[in-house]
C-alpha cells in the first residue's frame, strides 16, 4: 500500500474521530443542561452541524453518544507505541517490559484525558442525574475491556484468555477506575499521574510479598477406605450399644 493510501486512510479516520467527538460533546452538554429526555437527536445534529443520518452512522442512540465510542479510547499513535514495546520478545512469551509499558499506556491515555477534563466532570454529573445510564456504562466498560484484552494479547502473541492478559485487564482496569474516582472527587488537588503511579506501586508491593501457592494446594485425603467399600458409598451408622 502506498503512502498516499495510508495518509488518506489516516486522514479519514481522524475526521471520523473528530465527528464522533463533536457528537459526544454536544450530547453530554445537552444532557447536563436538560436531562436525557430534554432534547432530541435532531437538536444534537443541529448543534454538531451534521445530518440525522450521520448521527446514526456513528451511534445507535443518544445514550451511546453520551458515553462515546470505544475506538476513541485507544488512539492510534498511543496504541502503536504500546504495541512496539513487545517487539523484542518471543511470541507467546510475556515481555519483561509489559508492566512498565502498561503504566506508560495508562499515563498516555490520561494525558489525553486532561484535555477534556471539564467534559469528563460533566459526564460524571450527567450520570448522577441519569442513573439509567449505568447499564450502558457497564456494557461499554465490558466492550472496552474486551478491546484492551485483544490489544494486549496481540502484543504478547498469546490468546486473549491467557491468565496474564486476564489479570492485567482486571487489575489495571480497577486501579484506573479507583484512581479516576479519587481524582475527580470533590476537593482533590493532586495530579492524576501521581495518584495512578502511587496506586500501581501499592499494588506491585502487595503482589511482590512472599507467597507460596503450594501452601494452598488441596491436601490429599488420609482416609483409608475398607477393601470392600467403594469410594462415594455411604456406610450405615452402627446403632447405640452395638458391639
Amino acid at each position: 500500500m502506498g503512502n498516499s493510501a495510508i495518509n488518506t486512510g489516516g486522514l479519514r479516520e481522524r475526521k471520523r474521530a473528530a465527528t464522533r467527538a463533536a457528537i459526544t460533546a454536544v450530547a453530554r452538554s445537552l444532557t447536563a443542561e436538560r436531562g436525557l429526555n430534554g432534547y432530541t437527536v435532531e437538536e444534537v445534529c443541529e448543534r454538531a452541524g451534521i445530518s440525522r443520518r450521520t448521527f446514526f452512522n456513528y451511534f445507535p442512540a443518544k445514550e451511546d453518544a453520551i458515553l462515546g465510542h470505544v475506538d476513541d479510547d485507544f488512539p492510534e499513535e498511543v496504541v502503536a507505541r504500546f504495541m512496539a514495546g513487545g517487539a523484542g520478545s518471543m511470541p507467546g512469551e510475556i515481555s519483561i517490559s509489559l508492566l512498565a509499558d502498561l503504566v506508560r499506556l495508562s499515563l498516555d491515555l490520561s494525558e489525553r484525558m486532561s484535555g477534556s477534563e471539564e467534559e469528563t466532570r460533566q459526564l460524571i454529573g450527567v450520570i448522577k442525574k441519569e442513573p439509567q445510564l449505568m447499564l450502558r456504562i457497564i456494557g461499554a466498560s465490558e466492550e472496552r475491556e474486551a478491546e484492551f484484552a485483544r490489544l494486549l494479547a496481540a502484543r504478547e502473541g498469546v490468546a486473549a484468555d491467557h491468565p496474564v492478559v486476564r489479570m492485567a485487564v482486571v487489575l489495571l482496569g480497577n486501579v484506573a477506575r479507583r484512581t479516576s474516582a479519587d481524582y475527580f472527587s470533590e476537593g482533590n488537588t493532586r495530579p492524576y499521574k501521581d495518584m495512578l503511579i502511587e496506586n500501581i506501586s501499592a499494588a506491585r508491593t502487595l503482589f511482590s510479598l512472599p507467597f507460596d501457592p503450594s501452601h494452598f494446594a488441596p491436601s490429599p485425603s488420609n482416609t483409608v477406605q475398607p477393601d470392600n467399600v467403594q469410594p462415594g458409598t455411604v456406610q450405615p451408622i452402627p446403632s447405640e450399644g452395638a458391639q
